[in-house]
């Protein structure tokens, strides 16, 4: 169990950690306009995270006589997402801090740009421009960084768990 959890963790964070290069890469050359970005990072969650059925599948199959429980499969799918998920994150950390450590400087400027040209009267763009410079000054705590990075991922591999130990159990 343990080398298809493996082997399906690792594939689908190659996927992810290869999306999600090309998301971010696009997003820092075009910060007004990030729709390719996430197109591309949702695209490589979603093939990458398909790595949690197969495993799922896997197991179910070559292991286990053609049988598995639901939270045998849902055990196996998370695991698979954590392994997923731990990749994306520290590649995230690698880009943030090797290739893009003014990421959140320009990000914010942009988006207080998008703001101060969207009508918004004095009090309410002041609040928004705060709870900017918030994000940005939490964004210099690893913890948090990883944490939010976490958050941005995990939740749509558990998801994909889920679906997956629906469609994958199978009883005697």
């Amino acid at each position: 169990m343990k080398n298809i959890i493996l082997k399906n963790g690792l594939i689908g964070g190659l996927i992810v950690a290869v999306f999600s290069g090309m998301s971010v890469y696009f997003h820092s050359k075009n910060l007004e306009d990030a729709t390719l970005s996430y197109i591309l990072g949702f695209t490589g969650m979603f093939i990458g995270f398909a790595f949690t059925f197969v495993g799922m599948k896997q197991y179910r199959d070559t292991v286990n006589s053609g049988t598995i429980t639901f939270g045998k499969a849902f055990t196996i799918g998370f695991l698979i997402a954590l392994i997923i998920s731990t990749i994306y994150v520290l590649v995230w950390l690698v880009e943030l801090h090797n290739f893009y450590p003014d990421y959140m400087e320009k990000v914010s400027a942009s988006e207080i740009k998008k703001l101060e040209s969207s009508g918004l009267n004095a009090a309410d763009l002041q609040a928004k421009v705060d709870e900017l410079n918030q994000m940005k000054e939490s964004y210099k705590n690893p913890l948090f960084v990883i944490g939010m990075t976490y958050f941005e991922i995990l939740p749509i591999g558990i998801v994909f768990s889920l679906i997956s130990a629906l469609i994958t159990k199978k009883s005697k």
